[in-house]
């Protein structure tokens, strides 16, 4: 198994079907909290190899308004898109999901607000069991590096774990009170990876905010970091969509 996520790691294992008959050609990945763009390398990856061109989008984290402009900017340099979240990033899509060009959404591990509804909102619903996001400073919050690898990448190379916990983005704590103002996945066909050990959002909680979008899921033995242990099933599903499109 170590090998195999190795592999998708360096970008030497790249394999999903072919895209050639999809009817959007373009993805945009939008990475969670306490994380950066760096961790959709796998996924990215496997969808440019076939054909895809991708975006990421490197949201700071700062403020909710300020990742949604920043997700936006994005989105209109493009033409149609599947528009991807991954935890937190399922906030941000779904906010900027109306954008008319953005003609599917997938969630990764993600939340998956409706309108009126905040990240801690819905986290304090069904509480996940990680314990390890504390303050840091300055409004701001982390997770505890030393329970990093345990909580968000159980099923990640130690040492590929260990350099996320490191280096991760702190969060702003008033992104997570941000209430959502649009509910996109009520317009656009959605997709939804949950990973069934998920210590970051329960996963009982992504299964309830999946069935109430009526998205297609697809469920997966693994950590938060599921878009490094998964990617090419995660790819695959985004190519699910693509095809499907609109």
């Amino acid at each position: 198994m170590k090998r195999s996520i190795l592999a998708l790691l360096t970008g030497t294992a790249l394999a999903a079907s072919s895209p050639t008959y999809a009817a959007v050609k373009t993805i945009v990945l939008v990475h969670g909290a306490f994380a950066d763009v760096s961790g959709w390398k796998p996924v990215a990856d496997i969808l440019q190899s076939h054909g895809y061109s991708v975006r990421v989008v490197q949201e700071p984290e700062t403020s909710f308004a300020a990742d949604v402009a920043a997700t936006r900017r994005v989105l209109d340099t493009l033409g149609p898109c599947v528009l991807v979240g991954h935890s937190y990033g399922g906030m941000i899509i779904t906010e900027t999901g109306a954008h008319p060009d953005v003609k599917a959404l997938v969630y990764v591990a993600a939340m998956q607000p409706d309108v009126g509804e905040s990240l801690s909102d819905l986290a304090g619903k069904m509480p996940a069991a990680a314990k390890s996001i504390g303050p840091v400073g300055d409004g701001f919050l982390a997770v505890n590096p030393a329970a990093f690898a345990s909580d968000f990448a159980a099923d990640v190379p130690n040492p590929v774990a260990r350099f996320m916990a490191i280096s991760q983005v702190p969060v702003s704590g008033e992104a997570f009170d941000a209430k959502a103002t649009v509910a996109a996945w009520k317009q656009k066909p959605s997709y939804a990876v949950i990973p069934t050990q998920d210590r970051m959002i329960n996963p009982d909680l992504e299964r309830f905010m999946a069935k109430r979008a009526q998205s297609q899921v697809i469920e997966l033995p693994g950590s938060h970091a599921i878009f490094l242990s998964h990617a090419r099933e995660v790819a695959a599903l985004i190519e699910k969509a693509a095809t499907a499109a609109k």
